[in-house]
């Protein structure tokens, strides 16, 4: 029998010039948590990008995204609020924030041979996913609580993507 896994590769795209920044690459996370705060697993300093901004989850159906974000995530120039991941995707954090784009691979651990997400089967959601959503959304409402400051288009901080 063959294991595949997902990796998940997000990459920074400078502000201006659309050119790669930074990448981070997640092969076994459930979740991948972007924001300012520290405790996320990507973090990008910005003035509209929340403490807590988005969350991607991978579900048996495949990841999606899930914003927190008091500045509003978007996907095609329209705020979203949570939608499946598809390889190839730009998000942006708040309306002129920073832009990300998402690689979703599927490789075979035997062999290491990857493809791209959208040839992978997809499963139905199980139990336990369904209980991590509705967990989700009570959290969603907490950090919605905490997050009760709304910034403004400030434009970037810290060094500004250098």
């Amino acid at each position: 029998m063959t294991n595949f896994r997902t990796v998940i590769t997000l990459t920074l795209l400078h502000p201006t010039q659309s050119v790669p920044v930074q990448s981070w690459s997640f092969e076994s996370e459930s979740v991948v948590r972007i924001g300012r705060a520290t405790d996320n697993d990507v973090i990008i300093y910005s003035a509209v990008v929340s403490r807590h901004h988005v969350e991607l989850w991978n579900n048996p159906s495949g990841w999606e995204i899930i914003n927190f974000g008091a500045n509003g995530t978007y996907v095609d120039d329209r705020v979203i609020t949570q939608v499946p991941l598809v390889d190839g995707m730009m998000i942006r954090l708040g309306s002129s924030g920073p832009k990300i784009r998402v690689r979703i691979e599927v490789a075979d651990s035997e062999t290491k041979r990857k493809t791209p997400f959208s040839r992978r089967l997809s499963g139905s959601l199980t139990a336990d996913a369904a209980q991590k959503r509705e967990s989700l959304i009570s959290r969603r409402s907490r950090i919605e609580k905490e997050e009760a400051i709304i910034y403004t288009d400030e434009g970037l901080t810290q060094t500004d993507f250098e």
